[in-house]
């Protein structure tokens, strides 16, 4: 298992491979499927986005509001193909990772690959485990949208295994059962 922080992925890219076990720290941005149909919404009229996309990771999760005294609630990953959609333009514009669980469309595998990019598979029906790893969490865009909208979140060591590499090599060729 190998440490990254989300500024080191970029440059970390290349030499990872599918099935490789990633424990992430640093920021990411939450966005689901109503978030992913704004943020495209603001592209097509020209606008800026709520954050950077350059070098930036997505996590396909909705966190639940936090416990009094809690970072945030459950933050377990949702199913990525309802976001397939979506990455080619947005991977296009620098992100450098995604987040999620399932497979993905032979699309967004080949734009992963064109783009030097990564997909990162969390545990699915762990979001309690995973919110351990959140030191912090902050709303940043479409308030209207509930626990979609989107949010920073700070990882803390958040346990990863990489699903489809930079090449767009996938674990789900590898092994088509895989169901991370």
């Amino acid at each position: 298992m190998i440490s990254l922080h989300t500024s080191e992925l970029r440059a970390a890219a290349p030499g990872l491979t599918a099935g490789q076990r990633v424990l992430l720290s640093g920021p990411v941005y939450t966005a689901r499927d109503a978030a992913h149909k704004r943020l495209i919404a603001l592209l097509d009229a020209g606008e800026s986005l709520p954050f950077a996309l350059e070098g930036a990771v997505l996590y396909y999760a909705g966190p639940t509001p936090a416990r009094p005294g809690g970072v945030i609630g459950s933050c377990g990953p949702t199913t990525s193909s309802r976001m397939d959609p979506y990455p080619p333009r947005l991977l296009a514009r620098g992100l450098a990772a995604m987040i999620g669980k399932g497979a993905r469309a032979e699309e967004t595998r080949l734009a992963i690959a064109a783009h030097g990019a990564l997909y990162f598979c969390a545990v699915g029906g762990a979001g309690a485990l995973a919110a351990q790893c959140v030191a912090a969490c902050e709303e940043i865009a479409f308030p209207a949208l509930g626990c979609e909208s989107v949010k920073r979140l700070e990882l803390r060591g958040f346990p990863l295994i990489l699903a489809i590499d930079a090449a767009g090599a996938s674990l789900f060729d590898a092994a088509p059962h895989f169901t991370a």
